[in-house]
């Protein structure tokens, strides 16, 4: 069960892993500018998304064993790991269990503690999906409007859309497994995961996920760690701001 991944460039080796309901493919426009700077950039799409496999079962734990394969599988070391949001999570993890195959860890927008479910409406929109009825994305938006005003939230989400067949819509993530899981992505990392190399928080000023609270248990976690603010950015903070986050990225590595 291998990951699927779209590798751009060529040079050091440079994962991204995406947040809860994304794919690779939501990071290609910063990759091409990442891979100007001599990277080797993988989007890879973690499991139950995008491309990759469907599977039943889904924590952390399994997450950073996929990516260790995918790693293993490509003779990827020394590298890069960013991850946003969930992929954060992951990403958090597979440093703390991996130290020397990472070289630098970004985090965007997401810290170690635990978060409570809070992706009821999506998760309840996406299910109400019916493509024996809906045959464009202009009614799959309709239809996810009742669950979801914010536009932009809309759009990040039928990304997963995909034609099956010919007339034949569907979804690229495997729902039922992530609805089943979803505590699992507020998950805290483990109390005595820690990664000592050099590692960059950053948060959008408009978002909530990492309060100024927890810049103690990032720093434990993290003792070689910087938090930056991106400013005019919420929790999508790569795709609101991609500049300033480009900036404090390449700035970074």
């Amino acid at each position: 069960m291998k990951l699927h991944s779209n590798i751009i460039g060529e040079g050091k080796p440079f994962i991204i892993l995406h947040g809860f309901l994304g794919m690779g493919d939501n990071w290609k426009t910063l990759a091409r500018q990442f891979s100007e700077s001599n990277y080797e950039i993988h989007l890879v799409d973690q499991r139950n998304h995008g491309r990759s496999f469907h599977s039943n079962a889904f924590d952390y734990d399994l997450l950073a064993e996929d990516l260790k394969h995918y790693c293993d599988t490509h003779n990827l070391k020394d590298i890069v790991l960013l991850g946003h949001s969930m992929g954060g999570k992951t990403a958090m993890l597979f440093a703390s269990k991996y130290p020397e195959l990472v070289h630098k860890l970004i985090v965007a927008d997401i810290s170690p503690r635990y978060y409570p479910v809070h992706h009821d409406a999506i998760l309840e929109g996406l299910s109400s999906l019916d493509f024996t009825q809906i045959k464009t994305r202009g009614e799959a938006d309709k239809a996810l409007s009742s669950y979801i005003q914010d536009v932009g939230t809309r759009m990040f989400l039928l990304k997963n859309l995909y034609w099956v067949e010919k007339g034949q819509l569907g979804l690229r993530i495997n729902l039922e497994a992530l609805k089943e899981n979803v505590s699992e992505v507020g998950e805290a990392l483990p109390i005595h995961a820690s990664f000592e190399k050099d590692t960059l928080f950053l948060r959008g000023d408009r978002s909530e996920y990492i309060p100024k609270a927890d810049e103690t248990i990032i720093h434990r976690h993290f003792p070689n760690s910087k938090i930056i603010t991106i400013t005019n950015a919420g929790h999508w903070l790569h795709a609101e701001n991609p500049k300033e986050f480009y900036d404090a990225v390449i700035n970074f590595i």
